[in-house]
């Protein structure tokens, strides 16, 4: 197996040009354990770790841009209050070893139905910029997950960085998993108000072939908060709201029966995450007035 291992972004375009086959690894967190257990053998590995403008983030026009080399443990440190639900998201990943370790951006390359940062980037409406010598252009999170563990980059493109706009409003993440820490989610959930345009943004995990999110699901609970007024108001959510809510978020799942779960599980929790992180967000937003 060949080893890449360039030290500026163009050289790491370059050679991905030169060798399209080849797997980049960012913090190895998922590669190094397929490799390990002989489930991949790539016939050459694209280090990125030395390509310093993939570690950097910078405001940029109203919205964050975050460098595909971003680790979590970074995430949570120097943006938690700017994008908390990526942050509450990111608290979730592994152990402190693998957060120091994993990126957001590795996250995004695996694909993995189950990615923990997948429900809060979907919820946030992130892009996602790719970029290869012919070029760069953003892909809408919610058109890059293709199939399991399948995604919209062409064989010569690397993820350069993730879009992302801070939230006008309160931001949830929820996860199902056998234990609290070191664990693949069951099921997980993510939810973001957007007040400032009158929608919810929803991601849901592990729950179906891909990350989706639950569209119909956010259009019903942010028309219902237009329609008795709640936005202005910021009135009582009501119980039977949340709970409805949660139903339509069952609704667009997909699960299926593995070793971590059940699809009736998984649907159970869908439906139990999806309501409290309503009711929870709800509280943030009346808090907030």
């Amino acid at each position: 197996m060949d080893f890449l291992a360039p030290t500026t972004w163009a050289d790491a375009l370059a050679a991905k040009a030169e060798h399209p086959d080849a797997l980049p690894v960012a913090g190895g967190t998922d590669v190094m354990v397929e490799i390990n257990f002989d489930h991949r053998r790539p016939p050459a590995l694209l280090d990125l770790t030395r390509v310093p403008e993939l570690r950097e983030w910078a405001p940029e026009g109203g919205r964050i841009r975050l460098g595909a080399g971003v680790t979590y443990a970074r995430v949570i440190d120097e943006l938690g209050a700017t994008l908390p639900g990526l942050a509450m998201a990111a608290r979730t990943v592994g152990s402190p070893q693998i957060r120091n370790r994993g990126t957001v951006g590795g996250n995004l390359g695996a694909a993995s139905p189950a990615g923990d940062s997948h429900p809060a980037l979907l919820a946030a409406d992130a892009e996602v910029e790719v970029a290869s010598v012919r070029g760069s252009r953003t892909v809408p999170v919610a058109e890059f997950f293709t199939g399991v563990k399948r995604n919209a980059l062409a064989p010569d493109e690397l993820i350069a960085a993730v879009w992302i706009t801070p939230p006008a409003g309160p931001q949830q993440f929820s996860k199902i998993g056998t234990r609290n820490a070191m664990v693949i989610a069951v099921s997980a959930f993510g939810l973001a108000l957007h007040p400032d345009r009158r929608a919810v943004g929803t991601g849901i995990g592990s729950a179906a072939p891909t990350p989706r999110r639950a569209v119909a699901a956010g259009e019903y609970l942010a028309g219902e908060l237009e329609a008795a007024g709640l936005w202005e108001s910021r009135g009582e959510l009501p119980e039977g709201l949340a709970v409805e809510f949660g139903r339509r978020v069952r609704d667009a799942a997909a699960p299926i029966d593995d070793v971590r779960g059940t699809a009736a599980y998984r649907l159970h929790t869908l439906s139990v995450m999806a309501r409290r992180a309503a009711t929870w967000a709800w509280t943030d937003y009346r808090s907030a007035a």
